[in-house]
C-alpha cells in the first residue's frame, strides 16, 4: 500500500516532554514502497499515520536507508542528527487525514510551504486544536506556561529572551525559504503559506496558512486563510481577500491569472483571470451589481456571487451614484518585470 507522506526531523518538547513544534527539512511525498519497508523494518512501523520518536544511534541506520534509495538530502541531514542532542521524530502518513498532534499538524504545513502540495490538497480539518500557543523567541519555541520562568532564568544569567510572536503558527522562514522569492517582513507569512516562484511580499503583505500564490505575484495587501492567487495577479496596498475561516462562508475565494485587486479594495467572490476591482472597493457574494454592456450601457443586475470566477471583469463604483458596475475589462494586468526579478 502506497505512504501518503514520510518525514525525518527534531522536535521541541516542553518540561511534560511533549512535543510542540516539529521541523522537517526534506519531507518527502509519496515515498517509495522500498523505503517505507526498509525504514519500517529500523523502527518497528506497521501501518497507519504514526509518529515516532527516534534516538540518535538509530539516526545512522536511517541514513543508510535514506542513501539506498537516493534520498541524499535526508541522508545527509540523518548523519548529521546523530551526534544532535534535540529530540529527533520520523513521521509516517500512511493516509491525508484529518492531523491528530502536533508533528502531523507540523508536516502538513512544511509540505504546503516546500511547494509538495498546494492548499486545499491535503486534510488540515481540527488544527487550530492540535497546535500549541506558542512564544517564539530568540531562543527558539518556548511552550507557554514555561515563558515566565524561562525569562527569569535568562535574566538571572543577564541574558534576555525576546519574544517576537506568540501565535499557533510560527513564520515560514524560521522553517522554509522557497526559491525566487522576495519577503519584506517575514513575520507576515505564517508557516503553510505557499510563495510561488517570483512572488514579491511587500512590508504590509501577509499570506496565512493553507493560502498563497501560484507563481510570480506582487502582494501588498492580505491573503487570508484558504484563498489561493492566481500567476501574474496583484494584491495592491491594503487590499483584503475574505478567508475560509470566518465570514467566507463555505465558498472558496480565489484569484484567476493577470487580475488586480486595487489599494483598499476587497474580495468575497471567486475572482476570474484579467479582472480588475478599483481601489477601495470591496466586493461581497451578496453585492448587488449594475451590468453594463460593451457600449456602456445597462444590461440588468445581479448578485456578485453570480459573477464569480468569470473572466475579464472590471468592477468599479459609480462616482455619482454609488452604485457597484461590472462591465468588460479592457486593460490587463502587467506586473512590472523589474520588481519581480528575484
Amino acid at each position: 500500500m502506497s505512504t501518503f507522506a514520510l518525514a525525518f526531523g527534531t522536535a521541541t518538547k516542553n518540561r511534560d516532554q511533549k512535543i510542540i513544534e516539529a521541523f522537517f527539512p526534506h519531507p518527502l511525498l509519496n515515498p517509495s514502497d522500498d523505503l517505507v519497508a526498509v525504514i519500517a523494518a529500523l523502527v518497528g512501523y506497521e501501518k497507519g499515520n504514526q509518529v515516532i520518536e527516534i534516538k540518535c544511534e538509530l539516526a545512522e541506520q536511517l541514513a543508510a536507508a535514506f542513501n539506498g534509495a537516493a534520498e541524499t538530502a535526508n541522508a545527509d541531514f540523518a548523519t548529521a542528527a546523530a551526534k544532535s542532542t534535540q529530540a529527533l521524530v520520523l513521521v509516517v502518513l500512511e493516509k491525508d487525514e484529518a492531523p491528530s498532534n502536533v508533528a502531523e499538524g507540523y508536516l502538513k504545513l512544511q509540505l504546503i510551504s516546500h511547494r509538495l502540495v498546494k492548499p486545499h490538497a491535503v486534510i488540515l480539518d481540527g488544527i487550530f486544536g492540535v497546535l500549541h500557543n506558542i512564544a517564539w523567541t530568540n531562543k527558539g519555541a518556548i511552550d507557554l506556561p514555561e515563558l515566565a520562568d524561562r525569562q527569569i532564568e535568562a535574566r538571572l544569567k543577564g541574558e534576555t529572551i525576546s519574544v517576537d510572536c506568540v501565535d499557533k503558527f510560527p513564520k515560514m522562514v524560521d522553517y522554509i525559504v522557497p526559491s525566487g522569492v522576495r519577503i519584506a517582513d517575514t513575520s507576515r507569512v505564517r508557516l503553510g503559506a505557499h510563495v510561488g516562484e517570483g512572488t514579491t511580499v511587500m512590508h504590509e503583505g501577509f499570506i496565512n496558512f493553507n493560502a498563497g500564490t501560484t507563481g510570480v505575484s506582487m502582494v501588498e495587501g492580505r491573503i487570508s486563510a484558504g484563498v489561493m492567487v492566481g500567476e501574474g495577479s496583484d494584491i495592491g496596498g491594503g487590499a483584503s481577500i475574505m478567508g475560509t475561516l470566518s465570514g467566507g462562508g463555505k465558498m472558496v475565494i480565489s484569484i484567476g491569472e493577470n487580475s488586480l485587486l486595487g489599494a483598499n479594495a476587497g474580495l468575497g467572490i471567486p475572482l476570474g483571470s484579467r479582472c480588475t476591482i478599483e481601489s477601495g472597493l470591496y466586493v461581497t457574494a451578496g453585492s448587488k451589481v449594475k451590468l453594463l454592456d460593451k457600449e456602456g450601457k445597462e444590461a440588468g443586475f445581479a448578485k456578485a456571487r453570480e459573477l464569480a470566477n468569470k473572466n475579464d471583469l472590471l468592477f468599479r463604483r459609480n462616482s455619482m451614484t454609488g452604485q457597484i458596475e461590472c462591465l468588460v475589462n479592457k486593460s490587463a494586468v502587467e506586473l512590472n518585470s523589474m520588481l519581480h526579478s528575484n
